[in-house]
């Protein structure tokens, strides 16, 4: 691409910026009916351009290729028609869901006679920065739009055609519903230096949630001059407790891992109680062995040919078909250290004692906790949202998975008589 001078970026990014303010009060404003009208027809548009879509994303997964991104990682990337029409259902499903804003979330009488009602509102104009994953497009405005928000998009370089697929269609068809101008927007640079104009744009843009790599999001949260929600690495763990079904635990394990390794939910630390590592981890090795590296200690590495790994290992997030193997001594040890080397995303146990299942969903400090079911379900589509916004791993909010609810903020009516202080 032609490159752009920095002054000509900041100045289109501040008409943007503009487009978005004032899109967002009109749709703070729209009729439930019209912004599910308008989602489904976005959906419709994503379908009719399958084809153009599935072009441009050719062109990005061989400029992938090129580039020496990782088998993982063009499978984030990649679109096929079911991916395409998941594109479209998440739409549908977030177009169909309860409309998150105007809902009275309390009310008080006061002794002076005041009545005051506190009710969820949008956000206004969010700016989301994320990598690899093309749908994000289409789930991230669908999001914003049925929560009142405009948004601002800057996809990866490594999507730039697909992203810019989807929201042609979906444009397409948002102008054909009566959308107010600069309700979705997608940067058109690939260029980095776009990302911290951005993320200083706190003139008009009230909230960044940034959806990539740990590096991403660190230079983010440092650069930003407005609110961020976090979604750090997603280092995942299961503890298999002496009390597991061995049967049940492996299947989840396997799914955990092997389903599909290269998102944010796939396990990436197994923890092991020691009196049964030595079997159950034979077994694991023969069924995902042949194609699972699997890191460990000294102690892990007697009972499996694994690959060398310390303390610091552990913090890894592999995004591939390897993972961190621990044998701990108890399930304070696993608590300990998953709360240790967690990210704060997504933590299961699998055991058959109630009372372990209740110490570690009460001792686990991350959004989310899961007994005898895999970490994969961490996602807005399982979790009944439709379409997400992301994972946040934040203590604000919005705690894992978002959806439109948690793109909502909150403000206070009152209701007077003439009553004056």
């Amino acid at each position: 691409m032609t490159e752009i001078l920095l002054e000509d970026m900041q100045q289109a990014l501040e008409e943007m910026g503009k487009k978005a303010v004032s899109a967002s009060r009109v749709l703070a404003s729209m009729k439930t009916q019209d912004k599910r009208d308008l989602l489904n027809a976005m959906a419709d548009a994503i379908l009719e351009d399958t084809e153009k879509i599935k072009t441009a994303n050719a062109i990005d997964l061989e400029n992938g290729r090129k580039n020496g991104l990782s088998s993982a990682m063009l499978d984030r990337l990649a679109l096929d028609d079911k991916r395409i029409r998941g594109m479209a259902d998440g739409l549908r499903t977030v177009a169909a869901e309860d409309d998150p804003v105007g809902k009275i979330l309390s009310t008080t009488e006061r002794p002076n006679g005041l009545k005051i009602e506190k009710i969820s509102v949008p956000v206004g104009v969010i700016g989301i920065i994320y990598e690899s994953r093309p749908n994000v497009t289409a789930d991230a405005g669908g999001i914003c739009l049925m929560a009142g928000n405009t948004v601002i998009l800057r996809g990866g370089s490594e999507a730039f055609n697909s992203n810019q697929a989807i929201a042609t269609a979906m444009n397409r068809a948002g102008v054909a519903c009566g959308l107010p101008d600069g309700a979705v927007q997608l940067l058109p640079w690939t260029d980095r230096r776009a990302v911290t104009l951005l993320v200083t744009l706190d003139k008009y843009v009230d909230l960044i949630i940034p959806r990539g790599g740990e590096g991403l999001i660190r230079a983010v949260t440092r650069d930003a001059t407005i609110p961020v929600i976090k979604h750090y690495k997603g280092v995942c763990h299961t503890f298999v407790d002496k009390n597991a079904d061995f049967n049940k635990a492996l299947k989840i394990v396997e799914n955990a891992k092997c389903q599909r390794p290269g998102v944010c939910n796939a396990l990436e630390c197994l923890v092991v109680h020691r009196e049964i590592a030595d079997d159950f981890l034979k077994k694991l090795y023969e069924l995902i062995g042949d194609k699972v590296k699997m890191h460990g200690d000294a102690e892990v590495r007697k009972i499996l040919p694994a690959i060398e790994a310390g303390e610091p290992d552990y913090n890894t997030e592999f995004l591939d078909y390897a993972m961190n193997i621990k044998i701990v001594a108890d399930i304070d040890e696993a608590i300990a250290h998953i709360n240790t080397f967690s990210s704060k995303h997504s933590e299961s146990i699998i055991t058959e004692c109630e009372e372990n299942a209740a110490k570690f969903f009460a001792a686990i400090d991350s959004s989310c906790v899961y007994h005898n079911a895999s970490t994969r379900f961490t996602d807005g589509g399982e979790f009944g949202m439709g379409a997400e916004i992301g994972i946040s791993t934040d203590k604000l909010h919005a705690r894992g998975p978002m959806g439109a609810k948690e793109l909502t903020i909150y403000k206070y009516i009152i209701h007077g008589e003439g009553q004056i202080r």
